[in-house]
């Protein structure tokens, strides 16, 4: 009999001590996969998204310099000027940062390696092209010779530069979403032997339970029973935690990250277009090359099925009329409805409609642009695009850019919180499991000691 109920002992302390081991195990597996989501995958897919960003703002500013000096500064037009460079030297060195930032996060992977190490070079040159440019217009009748070298300069974003960075964007957000995987499959997993092995645990301690009845005729023995509640209070507790770990994973990575990303796919698309319009007003031999661009910039954005820049806003109008009439009737395609297919939190939804309204604002200046052109009105057109008075064309763009920043805000805002629950969740829970598998083993011991105590 006492050998019988030292091995049932010996056997409640082991589970209870794997227990504990499995929950700690467990509990520094999420903190890890925190720490890889909140400070190596996120940061470096908006690193990524930032320089996609930071490369098409440097080349609309650019354009804007070329197209607001005149003639080396005669009849420039003094605040889109002044703006434009100081614009110009935040982008340049916003993507100097991002570079830097993801010449780091590219270690390990010899594709993302040659990738930042591309970016870097091709980057160097097309400074030089638009150094080159922006000298050449400082002399009097060298706007052609500027010309010539922004268009080579355009031509190495456009072929080199952003479609690199875009790499990167899904490169990093690919190894965002592996880790998520990954990090959901072990929860999972750990969950299920956490459930498992408490399982057993108070399936020995009822055994012995029983044997302790049987054999000593108690009805219950107060160590045990307590063993047995802080058993299941630990099981609880950590099936809770982990539970609780991969809700705030998945509210982080899918229902607040994927609209960052698609938000921040969204604004570079958007300063890209931005720019077209510069680059259209500037450069009078490619303007049929940059109004399809910026037609094909504005699908990605709020697509609808073959229209052209003559009917874009009557379809815009109607589609989203619908869409206001019924949040299930989405007739268009592109970044803004990835955005409304995820709306998840508080205040987004109202955010994402004030985003795609601003937007509609900014299309109908576009078509201003294009009309006063059409009609002469070059310089008109030019201050129109380039002017930060109220009701100009850059005025609505960073009204559309702050309606967007909002969305994003707050998707950026649950992700952060997110993190912090997961975190609070294992940091708060974690000890208190741990030490009811201790205390489920002391008490074992400490309830069979007057037992054992009668054989000697």
């Amino acid at each position: 009999m006492p050998a019988r109920m030292r091995l049932l002992r010996a056997a409640t302390v082991l589970l209870a001590a794997a227990l504990a081991v499995l929950l700690t195990v467990a509990g520094l597996t999420v903190l890890g996969a925190w720490s890889s989501v909140a400070d190596r995958d996120a940061p470096r897919t908006t690193s990524a998204a930032d320089l996609d960003l930071a490369l098409n703002d440097m080349d609309a500013q650019a354009a804007n310099i070329l197209l607001s000096n005149g003639d080396a500064g005669k009849g420039r037009l003094p605040t889109p000027y002044t703006k434009a460079v100081g614009f110009y030297g935040d982008a340049r060195r916003e993507i100097g940062h991002d570079l830097r930032t993801l010449a780091v996060a590219a270690q390990g992977s010899r594709t993302d390696e040659k990738t930042v190490e591309s970016l870097t070079d091709d980057f160097a040159e097309y400074q030089e092209l638009i150094g080159r440019a922006l000298e050449n217009d400082g002399h009097s009748g060298g706007k052609a010779a500027a010309l010539a070298e922004h268009r080579r300069a355009t031509d190495l974003l456009r072929t080199q530069l952003l479609p690199a960075a875009s790499t990167l964007v899904s490169s990093n957000n690919a190894a965002f979403d592996t880790e998520y995987a990954s990090a959901r499959s072990t929860l999972d997993a750990q969950l299920v032997a956490v459930l498992a092995l408490g399982a057993l645990l108070l399936a020995v301690l009822g055994v012995l339970q029983r044997y302790l009845t049987r054999s000593f005729r108690r009805i219950l023995n107060p160590g045990m029973l307590a063993a047995t509640v802080c058993t299941l209070l630990a099981m609880i507790l950590g099936s809770q935690m982990l539970s609780a770990s991969a809700a705030h994973l998945r509210v982080a990575r899918h229902d607040a990250f994927d609209s960052v990303v698609a938000l921040s796919r969204a604004r570079a698309i958007a300063y890209d277009a931005n720019a077209d319009e510069s680059r259209y007003l500037l450069d009078p031999q490619r303007r049929a090359q940059y109004e399809e661009s910026f037609l094909a910039k504005s699908q990605q954005l709020y697509g609808v099925k073959d229209a052209t820049l003559s009917t874009y806003d009557a379809e815009l109008a109607t589609t989203w009329q619908a869409y206001r009439t019924d949040h299930h009737d989405l007739r268009f395609t592109g970044e803004f409805r990835r955005e409304l297919d995820n709306i998840t939190f508080p205040g987004e939804r109202a955010a994402a409609e004030q985003t795609v309204q601003t937007y509609a604002v900014y299309q109908r200046d576009d078509r201003k642009i294009r009309a006063l052109l059409t009609a002469g009105r070059e310089r008109e057109a030019a201050e129109f695009c380039m002017g930060w008075e109220p009701g100009t064309s850059n005025a609505h763009f960073g009204a559309w850019m702050a309606a967007l920043d909002k969305v994003a805000g707050i998707n950026r805002a649950h992700f952060t919180s997110s993190v912090g629950a997961g975190r609070s969740a294992v940091n708060g829970l974690l000890p208190w499991a741990d030490g009811l598998s201790a205390a489920a083993a002391l008490l074992c011991m400490l309830g069979l000691r007057p037992r054992l105590a009668e054989f000697v």
